[in-house]
């Protein structure tokens, strides 16, 4: 990373440069005043920056820091708004044991929060550094005229602060009166959940519990109207100062009506927009995304900011434009090409975020670039990584309504490697080059190998060619594998060369191995092949993709050149694809080769199929063999033996078809026939057909039943199928015939001597009007056969145009198995759509893309059921009107449907539900909820936001949840929670359960007299009184003129209690008793008063004291545990430090200090450190850590905690 000189006046000496360098430290600026520094001299640097803090008035405030430099550095305190001359208020002191410097502020007021400096100096060079000290007030002032002499400050830092700190009481009042700011609630309705508590601390409302509750009454009231006129509303983004001069928020919006009135409106008054950029305000929209821009900013821009769609407010932000400065601006930053380069700015008040333009593009956080701030959030930077030409430009920082920029220059960084060596991979005995291009043909270089410098040889050259330089290893070795570097012109690339020894065959002996292998059943095959490569080398043989193992049939031969397999007494089966394959660690190489074993062929096979039988011939086929033993069939040797005879006629080859036409036949003779395969290597057994008869009458089957193709008042068109019985020979035609419906008379309709040659005919003798139905019989040889079953009925008419969509389909009703439809019957269009016929009903499973339809003949009436769906499963459902014209254009539904009942938001129906309960120690707990839910909801308890354990049983029905804790223990005692979850929405509610017991009395009870007439009554606590935070007292008193016990305190959360009205002459008598939720405890008794008893002088010699020194360095007595949060739940940590002088506190998030970060709430009471996270989110995972350190050390503790989603 480079950095430029500061175009700022630095105070520099004459002669002095003013060079920027950077802090191992975030947050350190320092300039350099030399060009270089002598050997053993050093610039100031701070080792240890002071930390910001936040402390309360009246208390001792220390700034420290730990300095380096030689010579060693003179160092000064200043800050913003004033100055630290005062001796009586601010004090710098050294110590020189532990080098630290610092600033101490005794009594510290409100009027010394500020932004301090801390400065460095020696010749070489100057280092500062900025810190805030926040200073919070509390209490009132003993002192009048402190108070009066800081009035007019305190009024104007700590103005925001005092509206904050709003007592508790003055908030349930208001609460009451429902007098909470409107404001409030219209931000938490647009806000991100991380965000509630800065809203609230902002409002001063501390009741988280009851702002949830009514934040979700209000939630569902704003949905409720939003839905009148909104479909979607989603990725709120609120306004942001997005560059210099414009701020802009955005969401994303689906309206129900695009022609809706859109109103913008500032702290409630509505504010005129167009959708002209150049106006004050504008809106622009982008598909669903709307975008408000705000141009020409100044102070009186800020404000709350609403959207309403017609008078509903859908959006509202708050735009606080912070009173900051630039310190230091950016200034002009020159970076060499493929460096960093980086900007940096110092602001005059802390602010977590800026933004970052470059040519006026907004810059984020990626791989590109690194936006970071300092721990106390006043220096803010960005690092361009990688600078190329195509990012110099103008870059800016914006910071509220100021901003500053400044040019990114890129340099050309002179002779470079404009390709770098990659590394290379080489196979022992070949060569191998490495090779890599300068930016510059006149500039030489020098070649290293593993740190050496090595030259050229008979084995190893060296070539320049203009700006490419390359190394050639030939024939390359072991010894040559490792790291070679070019340098040249300070400049450097490297890369590894490795030489490596894969397995390897010739190229001659991979090709003869290739040759297939082919023997005799029964014979030896053997495979040998030579191959070379560093061992160990794993050797595999396979045969059709499976590894071979040596058994009796099969050996194989290993040695470090060769390979050899021997197959012994093959089979037919053992022929296939025979692979070598070898591997090491250098790679893998096989071998392909194949093995034929030559056999007979098996016999051929049926089932013979008779082409014709007739007077003249028998013609039929068969199928070849399933295996033709390794050689092609050639010949099939056929005999012939006519049934009622004992000899076998040879009739001899034929070629290889399996076909044959014996012609030599005697009508109504019977033959059968044997046929063998024959091949160059053998014969195979014998197949024998069955009997075929030469000239008998068979007569074909049915064809199938003629389909109707198309139906006009003078044509009549029908196709149908040959039979599957074709009677033993060819089919040479077809007859058909018609019948009018009503008549018992079938006529030809094709003439008696031309029979039908296709599967297809058109039948013209019809009269319009009438009903015909058609049958079919197929000819062969022997004659006509049986006909074919009739056709449906068809009306010689023109077709009839298909029906239109229904109308008004509808889901009537539904379960979790069925879906109820009703539709309307389509209306009738002459000569465009004619009356529907019936209606089929198609469903399609939302995974699936194909229609299936669920009534195969049409329905009649205009409703429908459809049963067995999957439960929840989502389908897409339409109808189709149908008539004799065809199927009509479906009508679909307009969503899908879910298998279910009707949707229903989770709704708890008993609304008695008690949101307290006290349950006796050892007895059972049991909490009912009723709800109704549609589907079925998913139910969730949580005890103090988080799962219940497992001693405590949740039972689930439909409409009922219960929670039962068999015998309740006190540490069951907290808020349980119940979310009842569908896709409709959720429904939560909460009730308190206080496990608890009948308390324990106090301990003894005694009698004081201070004040004459009164008497302080004063107890042991009751040994309950840690475990139950609802404990408290009631004391009763009797004196002996009544001589009656009666209650004079009661719901006292103390130990003591002064008892007024005490009369001379009389005796009392006391009581205390503990009580809690459960009842009262036995009480405990004070000795009668009243009677005086003399006292002898008591006296005690006690050695004189030593002085004790109770300083100790910080440790931790109670370490940080690991945490496990849900997402969205609260989370508490805490730890416990035991130290004297009180050490100063530090929390940690993966080593960013969180101390001045409001989204954590952190307390450091009496050594109890402690932090709350309202509602954790996926940012919150990692390791969280405090550091605690004092005058005498300093002591750490860490801890992970785990976000679940």
């Amino acid at each position: 990373m480079k950095f430029t000189k500061s175009k700022e006046e630095e105070p520099t000496a004459p002669g002095q440069v003013a060079i920027k360098k950077r802090s191992k430290v975030p947050g350190v600026m320092i300039t350099q005043f030399v060009e270089e520094i002598p050997a053993g001299k050093s610039h100031p640097d701070f080792s240890r920056k002071p930390i910001a803090l936040t402390i309360q008035e009246g208390k001792l405030a220390i700034f420290k820091a730990i300095i380096t430099g030689s010579p060693t550095p003179t160092v000064t305190w200043a800050r913003n708004n004033g100055d630290v001359s005062d001796p009586e208020r601010y004090a710098v002191s050294y110590d020189p044991v532990l080098g630290e410097h610092q600033l101490q502020m005794p009594n510290v007021g409100v009027d010394q929060a500020d932004t301090y400096k801390c400065y460095a100096n020696n010749e070489y060079g100057r280092a500062i550094v900025t810190v805030t000290l926040n200073v919070i007030e509390v209490g009132f002032k003993k002192s009048k005229a402190m108070q009066e002499a800081r009035l007019e400050q305190r009024e104007k830092a700590t103005a925001d602060l005092k509206k904050n700190l709003r007592t508790r009481a003055e908030q349930k009042e208001k609460r009451k009166d429902g007098e909470v700011d409107e404001k409030f609630w219209e931000l938490l309705l647009s806000a991100d959940k991380k965000d509630y508590e800065r809203i609230c601390a902002e409002y001063g409302v501390t009741d988280f519990r009851w702002m949830l509750k009514k934040l979700n009454e209000k939630k569902r009231e704003i949905e409720e109207q939003q839905s009148q006129y909104i479909e979607h509303l989603s990725n709120l983004r609120h306004i942001e100062i997005k560059m210099p001069g414009c701020a802009e928020f955005e969401f994303e919006m689906d309206l129900k009506d695009p022609n809706a009135k859109i109103f913008l409106l500032k702290d409630g008054v509505m504010v005129p927009f167009t959708t002209d950029s150049d106006e004050k305000h504008s809106l622009r929209q982008v598909g669903r995304k709307f975008i408000f821009s705000v141009h020409g900013l100044n102070a009186e821009d800020a404000g709350l900011y609403q959207v309403d769609i017609e008078g509903v407010n859908v959006f509202s932000t708050d735009f606080k434009i912070p009173a900051v400065d630039f310190l230091v601006k950016i200034q002009e930053v020159k970076a060499v090409e493929r460096e960093d380069a980086a900007f940096e700015c110092v602001l005059s008040a802390p602010l977590p975020k800026i933004s970052w333009l470059g040519k006026n593009v907004t810059l984020e956080q990626g791989e590109k670039y690194d936006i970071s701030v300092s721990e106390d959030m006043l220096i803010h930077r960005l690092v361009v990584k990688d600078c190329m030409q195509v990012d110099k430009g103008i870059y800016a920082a914006v910071a509220g309504m100021k901003s500053c920029n400044a040019w990114l220059i890129v340099e050309d960084p002179g002779v470079h490697f404009t390709s770098g060596l990659s590394d290379v991979h080489a196979i022992i005995g070949q060569s191998a080059e490495m090779v890599c291009k300068l930016s510059s043909e006149k500039c030489d270089g020098i070649w290293y190998k593993d740190g050496k410098e090595i030259t050229a040889t008979d084995e190893l050259k060296i070539v320049k060619d203009g700006a490419v330089h390359k190394l050639t290893v030939s024939n390359c070795t072991e010894d040559d594998s490792g790291k070679y570097r070019f340098e040249a012109d300070g400049r450097k690339t490297d890369a590894m060369l490795v030489v490596e020894d894969p397995p390897r065959m010739n190229q001659d002996d991979l090709a003869k191995f290739s040759e297939p292998v082919i023997i005799k059943v029964g014979q030896n095959a053997t495979f040998k092949m030579d191959f070379v490569g560093r061992e160990p080398m794993k050797v595999q043989w396979y045969n059709e993709g499976e590894e071979m193992l040596e058994d009796n049939h099969i050996r194989i031969e290993k040695s470090d050149s060769h390979s050899r397999l021997l197959l012994v007494k093959c089979q037919r089966k053992d022929s296939g694809e025979i692979k070598l394959k070898l591997k090491n660690e250098f790679g893998t190489i096989e071998a392909l080769s194949r093995l034929i074993v030559l056999d007979k062929p098996t016999n051929p096979m049926g089932p013979v199929e008779v082409l014709e039988a007739s007077a003249s011939c028998v013609e039929f086929k068969w199928r070849p063999p399933k295996d033709d033993g390794g050689s092609p069939i050639k010949n099939y040797y056929i005999e012939r033996n006519q049934i009622g005879r004992n000899t076998w006629t040879k009739i001899g080859n034929i070629p290889g078809e399996p076909h044959y036409k014996d012609t030599d036949v005697d009508h109504g003779r019977r033959y059968c026939y044997r046929i063998r395969a024959v091949t160059a290597e053998s014969t195979s057994d014998v197949f024998e057909t069955n009997d075929i008869q030469a000239g008998t009458k068979a007569y074909p089957g049915p064809p199938s039943t003629p389909k109707v193709v198309s139906a006009f008042k003078n044509c009549i068109t029908l196709a149908w199928s040959p039979p599957t019985n074709t009677g033993g020979t060819n089919i040479v035609g077809y007859n058909m015939e018609k019948r009018k419906r009503g008549s018992n008379i079938w006529g030809q309709v094709n003439p008696p001597d031309e029979p039908i040659k296709g599967k297809q005919y058109d039948v013209k003798d019809v009269i319009e009007g009438m009903e015909y139905e058609f049958h079919v019989s197929a000819i062969n040889f022997s004659g006509a056969g049986e006909p074919s079953t009739p056709s449906e009925f068809v009306i010689a008419r023109d077709p009839k145009k298909p029906p239109g969509k229904v109308i008004d389909l509808k889901v009537t009703d539904s379960t979790y198995t069925s879906l109820s439809l009703s539709w309307t019957k389509p209306k009738e269009e002459e000569g465009v759509q004619d009356e529907a016929k019936g209606y089929f009903v198609e469903l399609r499973p939302a995974e699936n893309t194909e229609w299936g339809r669920c009534n195969s003949n049409p329905l009649i009436a205009t409703s429908h059921t459809i049963l067995g769906l999957k439960s929840m499963a989502m389908y897409w459902v339409r109808v189709v009107a149908t008539n004799e014209g065809g199927d009509g254009e479906p009508r679909d539904l307009d969503n899908y449907i879910i298998a279910m009942p009707p949707p229903v938001r989770p709704n708890f129906t008993n609304r008695k539900m008690k949101s307290f309960m006290v349950v006796r120690a050892e007895n059972s707990a049991r909490v009912n909820i009723y709800f109704e839910a549609s589907p079925m909801p998913t139910i969730i308890w949580l005890k103090d936001g988080m799962p219940v354990s497992k001693r405590v049983t949740v039972s689930n029905t439909d409409g009922m949840s219960q929670l039962l804790i068999p015998s309740a223990e006190r540490s069951d005692s907290g808020i349980y929670t119940i979310i009842v979850k569908n896709i409709v929405g959720q429904e939560t509610f909460s009730v308190e359960i206080r496990v608890t017991d009948d308390p324990k009395p106090p301990g003894p009870v005694e009698l004081e007299e201070n004040v004459p007439g009164t008497l302080t009554v004063s107890w042991k606590p009751s040994p309950d009184e840690k475990r139950d935070n609802h404990l408290h007292y009631m004391v009763m008193k009797r004196d002996s003129i009544k001589r009656t016990w009666h209650t004079v305190a009661d719901r006292l959360f103390n130990n003591n209690f002064t008892a007024v009205n005490i009369m001379p002459g009389r005796e009392y008598n006391f009581r205390v008793y503990a009580k809690n939720d459960i009842g009262l405890s036995e009480p405990s008794e004070s000795l009668t008063w009243g009677i005086v008893r003399k006292k002898e002088k008591f006296s005690l010699n006690l050695p004189p004291s030593k002085p004790c020194n109770f300083d100790s360095a910080p440790i931790f007595t109670v370490p940080l545990k690991t945490h496990t949060t849900p997402e969205k739940y609260e989370c508490y940590m805490s730890c416990a430090v035991r130290s004297n002088p009180i050490p100063h506190v530090t929390w940690y998030r993966n080593n960013v200090s969180l101390n001045t970060d409001t989204n954590y709430y952190i307390t450091n009471t009496c050594g109890v450190c402690s932090m709350l996270i309202l509602r954790v989110g996926a940012k919150d995972n990692g390791e969280y850590k405090v550091v605690a350190e004092n005058s005498l050390g300093r002591a750490e503790c860490s801890a992970q905690l785990t976000i679940l989603e």
